[in-house]
C-alpha cells in the first residue's frame, strides 16, 4: 500500500493562474492526476500553499497545507511524507495529465531498500516530481530545509537512490508523456490536443 502526494502549491508564474484547476477535455489537471493515482493508492494527499487552502479536490483526496511555505517542491515533498500513512509515497506534480499507472507500479516494486526511485534520461535529466520517496527521507529533507538548501538534486546525493533509466521507463511509456507538465498556455493547448487524440483513438 502506498500514499500518493500531489504537489499543487506552486505559484504558476508562467501560466499566471492556478494550474491545478485548468481543464483539459472537461476535467481539471488535478482531477486527471487523482483519477490515475486512485487506482494504485491507499491514500491521496494534495499539498497546497497557505494562499490556496480551499483547492477543490475529489473526495478520494485530502488537502494538506505546506509546512514550510515558500520553500518550493522539497518542502511539499516533506509535508506529504510527514502526513503519509505508509512507508512509500508516489510524488507527482498536479500539472502532469498523462501519468502512466503501469510505470508507477513498476517504480513502486523497485522501492524496497531505497530512499528514492526516480526516472533518469540518457542525458542525465531526472524527474524528481515523478518519483517514489520513502519516509526514511524525512530527517534528511528536514535538515536541508532548515538550512535553506532547497535543491532536490543535492538531497539525492546523500540518499539511497534507484534510478530508473530511460531504457526501462520507455517500455511503459515510449513517448515519455508521463513527464509532460503544463507550464504555459502553449503546453495547455498541446495537452488538450494529445488528450483529444487519445480519446478519439480510444
Amino acid at each position: 500500500m502506498v500514499t500518493s502526494i500531489i504537489l499543487a502549491g506552486g505559484r504558476s508564474l508562467r501560466l499566471g493562474r492556478c494550474k491545478a484547476v485548468e481543464t483539459i477535455c472537461g476535467k481539471t489537471l488535478l482531477e486527471r492526476v487523482i483519477e490515475k493515482l486512485k487506482t494504485i493508492s491507499s491514500q491521496i494527499l494534495v499539498i497546497t500553499s497557505q494562499e490556496q487552502p480551499d483547492l477543490p479536490v475529489a473526495c478520494e483526496a485530502e488537502v494538506v497545507v505546506d509546512i514550510y511555505p515558500g520553500k518550493g517542491p522539497l518542502a511539499g515533498i516533506y509535508t506529504g511524507l510527514l502526513a503519509s500513512e505508509f512507508p512509500y509515497s508516489i510524488v507527482v506534480a498536479c500539472d502532469m495529465p498523462f501519468l502512466n499507472v503501469e510505470l508507477l507500479r513498476y517504480m513502486i516494486e523497485l522501492s524496497e531498500n531505497f530512499d528514492v526511485v526516480i526516472p533518469r534520461s540518457v542525458e542525465g535529466m531526472i524527474e524528481p516530481l515523478h518519483a517514489i520517496y520513502s519516509k526514511s527521507c524525512i530527517n534528511t529533507i528536514r535538515a536541508r530545509l532548515e538550512r535553506d538548501h532547497l535543491k532536490i538534486s543535492q538531497v539525492l546525493d546523500i540518499l539511497r537512490v534507484r534510478y530508473v533509466e530511460q531504457e526501462e521507463y520507455q517500455k511503459f511509456d515510449p513517448q515519455h508523456l508521463s513527464f509532460f507538465n503544463v507550464n504555459s498556455m502553449l503546453d495547455l493547448k498541446r495537452a488538450t490536443a494529445i488528450a483529444t487524440n487519445v480519446q478519439e483513438q480510444g
